[in-house]
């Protein structure tokens, strides 16, 4: 009666030495960096919205292409380095583990909206922690959607003006009612933080920062790489006088 048991114990213990050799040769090429970039953290976690994700990202990571300005390195942030699956179901690959000391300094940091912000992510306080870390040395930090929650939670919003997703609004303001929460905008970007409505309107808050950062021409061409009718003019947004 041992033997089968000790086979069975054999071949786990080689299918797990597999999987952890396997899981460390999967290649990650957004954890090779430009030292001259920008670097732009994303951080993911399960049930993170595609869109409030993918339309930021596609944004900065178009800046490495063009050589007159000080590009971005784009990559993704989670508590570990295993999978995370979005909302949509799109299973993706964390480029760095908040949770290891090899994280490397984010010089701008982008929270996109997820299924639990309203609740259950908000309890979570590591990746608060991190949040709060990460703030103490960013040039910007940016949300979408209810990815302003989490900066809520992590005491960044407390002396600027914010938004949110315009039907979780109500939500924001109950639940953090010291909060200057501005209504009927796309984005808001007061002192280093910039939150947005999300969805599509994730594009425009992003090309804000490109404009912000770069200037009109190349926001206008980064947004013409994606089709976009870039004007920063013709949007309805709100911007804190800063000296940035």
């Amino acid at each position: 009666m041992l033997r089968p048991v000790l086979i069975l114990i054999t071949l786990t213990t080689i299918y797990a030495c597999r999987s952890n050799v396997q899981e460390q040769q999967v290649e990650r090429p957004n954890q090779k960096l430009n030292k001259d970039f920008y670097n732009v953290g994303f951080l993911i976690m399960d049930g993170v919205f595609n869109t409030e994700l993918t339309a930021p990202f596609d944004i900065f990571q178009h800046t490495k292409f063009r050589k007159e300005i000080k590009g971005m390195n784009t990559f993704l942030v989670s508590k570990s380095m295993e999978p995370v699956t979005s909302f949509e179901g799109i299973v993706m690959l964390p480029d760095f583990s908040y949770s290891s000391p090899d994280l490397p300094k984010i010089d701008i940091l982008v929270v996109p909206s997820a299924e639990h912000h309203l609740d259950s992510d908000l309890e979570d306080l590591e990746m608060i922690r991190f949040v709060q870390s990460v703030d103490k040395a960013a040039i910007y930090i940016t949300s979408h959607c209810d990815g302003a929650f989490i900066l809520a939670k992590a005491g960044l919003l407390d002396k600027v003006k914010s938004t949110t997703f315009p039907s979780d609004i109500d939500t924001y303001k109950k639940m953090f009612p010291h909060l200057s929460v501005m209504e009927d905008v796309l984005f808001v970007h007061d002192d280093k933080y910039i939150t947005s409505a999300g969805g599509a309107k994730s594009f425009e808050a992003a090309l804000y920062l490109a404009e912000v950062l770069y200037g009109k021409d190349v926001a206008k061409r980064l947004a013409g790489g994606l089709v976009i009718d870039w004007d920063l003019e013709k949007l309805k947004y709100h911007a804190e006088p800063t000296d940035k």
